[in-house]
């Protein structure tokens, strides 16, 4: 007889529960499951359960997580650079492919659609969803601009307004409506010109980054979301986000010099429900982001879900939360520039293209 090490076992038992408690939701959606039938199914005590994870909703976020995350180890595809409206139909139609078909009962639809209708009516959850929401239309946006100086954010906002709006759809009236259509709106809309700018109006009165010269340990071990390979932390800015402020990241983005690195790194003082929040909405863009565009765009912007908040502590971050914006700008693996605070990836990026030549 084999007997498993304690970490052994306990990998089992998660998974055990994941697979229990995707087919209770499947079955009877997130209200009405039950923590006690899923314990049955997986044939653990409720305690296991939770001991495991601390809530229904941690656990429904991570069956998510578990069903978003099978096509993110998808090959980087290939785009022309030259097709737009091609990009976007392509991206559309990977996005539709998660709409339920209309025999599917309607519990199990809302969990392949990814639907947290319902999950966090309480709390800040809706306000960290239109934070998350800035970042994915972000993250499209780079890729639809590929280096160009128009900026396509708020086409990328619309895109993925559409997107959701059809798989409401599809939630509410199941079987209305062709994808396809969907997915031909969505590759026109890139010719529409919608004036996008970037001017945010607090910017002019952004506290300046303070000059330093601080020695710093970068965090190992590290993986970028996007390209699912190791950050290495080389010359350029390193913003801390907490997951009420990540709209803020396009501030780092943009005030970067061209070609020097942004890594983004994500925080939370949640991490079991606002943190696998984050997570899944932006492992579900990315996965499909990755079966569409090469990794050309984002080759200078570095994404990280930090949950253990080791890039907030090696730049010197006692405590993180929701609301945490922190920067710092890095030359030779020497800190020249920290800021903290509204615009604090603006004022690091600022500092940063000062000091170079």
């Amino acid at each position: 007889m084999v007997r498993l090490t304690r970490v052994e076992q306990q990998a089992r038992t998660r998974a055990a529960v994941l697979a229990a408690a995707r087919e209770e939701f499947a079955e009877h959606g997130f209200g009405p499951a039950r923590v006690d039938r899923i314990a049955e199914r997986a044939e653990l005590t409720r305690g296991a359960v939770y001991s495991n994870f601390p809530s229904k909703r941690a656990l429904y976020l991570a069956v998510l997580i578990d069903l978003a995350g099978k096509g993110s180890g998808e090959p980087l595809a290939t785009v022309s650079p030259t097709s737009r409206l091609d990009a976007l139909g392509v991206f559309a139609r990977v996005w539709l492919e998660r709409l339920p078909l209309v025999g599917d009962s309607a519990p199990g639809g809302r969990l392949q659609l990814r639907s947290l209708d319902g999950v966090f009516d309480d709390g800040h959850g809706p306000a960290v969803l239109a934070q998350v929401a800035r970042l994915e239309a972000l993250l499209l946006a780079i890729a639809l601009e590929r280096g160009a100086p128009v900026r396509r954010v708020r086409l990328a906002e619309l895109v993925l307004t559409m997107l959701d709006g059809a798989g409401h759809r599809a939630e509410t009236s199941p079987g209305f409506g062709d994808p396809f259509d969907v997915a031909h709106a969505c590759r026109h809309l890139a010719g529409i010109d919608l004036e996008d700018t970037w001017a945010p109006p607090h910017l002019p009165y952004v506290s300046p980054a303070r000059t330093c010269a601080d020695a710093w340990e970068a965090p190992a071990g590290l993986v970028d979301v996007i390209s699912g390979e190791p950050v290495g932390f080389s010359d350029g800015l390193v913003v801390v986000l907490g997951a009420g402020r990540l709209g803020a990241a396009e501030e780092a983005v943009r005030s970067a010099k061209p070609g020097e690195q942004v890594v983004v790194a994500v925080v939370t003082d949640d991490r079991e429900e606002i943190g696998r929040l984050v997570r899944l909405r932006v492992t579900d863009v990315v996965a499909c982001l990755r079966r569409v565009f090469a990794a050309e765009p984002w080759r200078h912007v570095r994404l990280v879900l930090d949950d253990d908040a080791a890039v907030a502590s090696a730049i010197g971050l006692a405590d993180v939360g929701d609301e945490t914006e922190s920067a710092v700008s890095v030359r030779a693996g020497v800190i020249v520039a920290r800021a903290h605070g509204r615009g604090a990836g603006h004022a690091a990026g600022a500092r940063m293209r000062e000091a170079m030549p």
